[in-house]
């Protein structure tokens, strides 16, 4: 197991200094927060120009990617994320001239979820031409997103499922006014969802189930925490707040004995602890679940914040599974409780990143990613990460919180 993982040799905390003894990485956790925010974003903005030449091309005609997850849609979105924190209107022009090609490309698409399908691009599409005063343009992807059909067949996991479009809905109505997507269409598509998962927890003890190419996953990408998490952005009645509380209890009731949680149900196999699979998108999901029912969920995060303390250096790069998205656990409990002691978490898995990713990536000791440039299994994720800790409090992890 420990192969898949660097072992954490950082210390618990680390006083902020201007003179610090140690090697490179020592000296990175001790420096003041404003000192380290503008190493952070340098970085990022040195990352963000390599992987725009890098990745121009997946948004041309003919491209064969154009996701969030691994295709050019990702690039679109650390561009925005830039503009957001540099107002940068190079980047939003960037931004909006690639979500263009991703929109031709993406036509005739059978996916309809934020992350690798069509909603994706209309989503951001209409977000970015409203922060460019595009009229024309916003209406244009608004049109196109409520022409989106959902099959009948359609799973209820966030990558690919009811849950992906769900969060679609929620980044639109955030970003350019509640009610843009009607609650109306909303409301169907959550009761669909809950209907299923009843239906396939048949009464069980856990009162929400859902399957995934027949697997009953619990993970944030194609299981429960990622289903839960976008259902709690959603009104809900009484008795279907029951039955997400209740999936959260019964997943909290069965994690294992280290503190993580098994990848489906009834899976023996302690080893993942990613995003996708494991305690860190769970504990995402638990820091929602106290900000929306308050605190009976916040030992669970905390605890699930600890393992992947432990155990969360993986020896690949990425948000999806990788260091960049683990540290978004450390965020988002600083983010819900203020705790400094969190933050310095957050900052400790980014300055691992900051000092050795690019050696041990060329050493072939860190997967850089199959896509080693994208959002979420490449350097973009890594890029995204250190836009986000320029202002720690305001992170969030990308295409899952809101």
């Amino acid at each position: 197991m420990a192969d898949r993982f660097f072992l954490n040799e950082m210390p618990d905390f680390v006083e902020e200094t201007t003179e610090c003894d140690g090697d490179s990485l020592m000296k990175l956790l001790c420096l003041p927060y404003p000192t380290i925010s503008e190493r952070f974003k340098r970085a990022a903005l040195d990352l963000k120009e390599t992987i725009v030449m890098e990745t121009r091309g997946l948004g041309g005609r003919g491209a064969k990617d154009f996701t969030l997850y691994t295709g050019a849609l990702g690039t679109a979105h650390l561009l925005f994320k830039a503009y957001q924190l540099t107002n940068n209107k190079n980047d939003l022009n960037l931004c909006s001239e690639i979500v263009k090609a991703c929109d031709s490309a993406s036509r005739g698409s059978g996916y309809v979820t934020f992350i690798c399908g069509r909603a994706g691009v209309c989503a951001l599409g209409a977000v970015a031409a409203k922060h460019a005063d595009n009229e024309r343009l916003l209406n244009y992807y608004l049109t196109q997103f409520k022409e989106i059909k959902l099959p009948k067949d359609l799973p209820n996991e966030l990558l690919y499922g009811r849950a992906g479009f769900l969060w679609a809905c929620s980044f639109i109505n955030k970003h350019i006014g509640k009610g843009t997507v009607p609650s109306s269409r909303i409301r169907a598509v959550v009761s669909e969802t809950i209907k299923e998962g009843r239906r396939l927890s048949n009464k069980g003890s856990c009162p929400l189930m859902y399957e995934w190419h027949g697997k009953k996953y619990w993970g944030a990408a194609h299981g429960l925490a990622g289903i839960m998490h976008v259902l709690m952005d959603m009104e809900l009645k009484p008795d279907e707040l029951e039955d997400v509380k209740g999936t959260l209890r019964y997943m909290i009731n069965n994690r294992f004995p280290s503190g993580n949680y098994p990848s489906s149900e009834g899976s023996e196999a302690d080893n993942l602890m990613h995003w996708c699979h494991g305690a860190p998108g769970i504990a995402l999901t638990l820091v929602k679940a106290v900000e929306v029912f308050g605190g009976e969920f916040l030992q669970a995060a905390a605890d699930a914040g600890e393992v992947v303390w432990n155990r969360g250096l993986l020896k690949r790069v990425g948000i999806c599974h990788g260091v960049s998205g683990n540290a978004y656990v450390f965020l988002s409990l600083y983010r819900l409780t203020g705790n400094v002691e969190f933050l310095y978490r957050a900052k400790a898995f980014a300055c691992f990143l900051l000092d050795r990713a690019h050696s041990l990536i060329s050493a072939g000791e860190m997967h850089g990613g199959d896509r080693p440039y994208s959002l979420f299994e490449g350097i973009g994720g890594m890029a995204y990460l250190f836009l986000d800790m320029i202002e720690p409090s305001e992170a969030r992890f990308p295409a899952y919180e809101l």
